[in-house]
This record gives C-alpha cells, structure tokens and sequence, in this order.
C-alpha cells in the first residue's frame, strides 16, 4: 500500500504544478528551458507512474473492503464510462462543441471516470487509487478555470474555433467506440476484470 501512495503523491504532485505550484513551475521553466522541463517532468511522470501501477498491482492481491457497491451501481459505473471517454474523446477532436462548451473536457473526463470506479469499488486501495484522482481532477479544473477568468479579464483569452457539427458527431461516435473497446476487450488485458460479466439486465 505504500507504494501505490507514494506513486499516487509522485505522479499527482507532479500533474497537480498548475494547482499548487505555478510559481515553482514557472522557475523551472526559466532554469531548464522548454525542453529540459518537459523531460525532467516526463521522467518523474513515469517513475511516479510506476510506482502507482505496481504499488495497485500488490494492494490488489490484498484487499481491504470497506463496502460492498450497492447493486445497480455496475449499470451506473458503465454509463459514466461512456461519458468520460466522450469527454476524452472532446479533448483531442477540434472545433467540437463540447470543447467549446466545457474548454477542459479531459480533466472533467478524468473526474467522471474516478467517480465511476468509486461506485463500483469499494476497497482501500481503489479508493486511494480513484480518489486521489478525483481529488486532482476537481481542484485542476478549478484552477483552469480560474485561469480562464484571469486570461479572459486581461484580454488574453484564446480565440476559439466555430465549432462544427460534424466534429461534435464524431467526438461521440469516437467515444463511444473507445469505450466499447475498452469495456469489451482492453479492460480484461490490463486489469484482469470483465466490466459487463454477471451483469444483471
């Protein structure tokens, strides 16, 4: 268990700069450049993430429960899921309206899938796991928002692109793909579960 919080407070402190950290984040820039920031934020991205995958590997052959998810909760967890991949999906597509609409779909994505893995989880170390990216995906969209504010009130704000109708369709179609693949194939590959197996209709 240790590991899996030592991974979670590398990886989100690290991903959490623009939250608590703006200033350290601006001198680092200016003392290792560009580039020699975003390979020693890489470097620490990954050995953050390592910890997290192998510190959830072991927790997980130990579980602690502290509920059982109340029935119903898988239904709810698959249709949030579809929604995070949208969400994802809005991150990466251009001039979608989602995008538009919500300006940081991925970290609201972020959010929406931790909180689906909380309904359907209720052991420590996804609770630990889920929650601490839940708490980081609620206070970096705050910040970011807060950032619109101030860039919108300088004069700063960047313009955004007419949004298309064909994009916003496809950002959907796109995930909603992902999320079929990801809950038919890629989540028995990497986790081992099958989220639709027993599954009450």
């Amino acid at each position: 268990m240790e590991m899996l919080i030592g991974g979670l407070v590398v990886f989100l402190g690290v991903h959490a700069l623009r939250v608590w950290g703006e200033g350290l984040r601006s001198a680092l820039l200016l003392r290792l450049g560009p580039m020699g920031f975003k390979a020693a934020y890489s470097l620490v991205s990954l050995g953050g993430f390592y910890l997290l995958i192998v510190g959830y590997g072991q927790a997980r052959l130990e579980p602690i429960p502290l509920w059982t998810p109340p029935r119903g909760t898988a239904h709810a967890t698959l249709a949030l899921m579809w929604l995070s991949m949208v969400l994802l999906a809005a991150a990466e597509v251009p001039r979608n309206a989602i995008k538009a609409r919500l300006r940081h779909p991925m970290v609201l994505g972020v959010k929406v899938w931790a909180l689906a893995h909380i309904l359907a989880n209720g052991t420590l170390h996804d609770v630990l796991l889920f929650g601490g990216f839940l708490v980081w995906a609620v206070l970096s969209f705050r910040a970011a928002r807060q950032r619109d504010r101030a860039a919108r009130e300088a004069g700063d704000m960047a313009e955004i692109l007419p949004v298309s109708t064909a994009a916003t369709v496809g950002t959907v179609l796109i995930g909603t793909a992902a999320w079929a693949a990801f809950i038919l194939v890629v989540h028995v590959w990497l986790i081992g579960v099958a989220p639709v197996a027993g599954m009450a209709l």
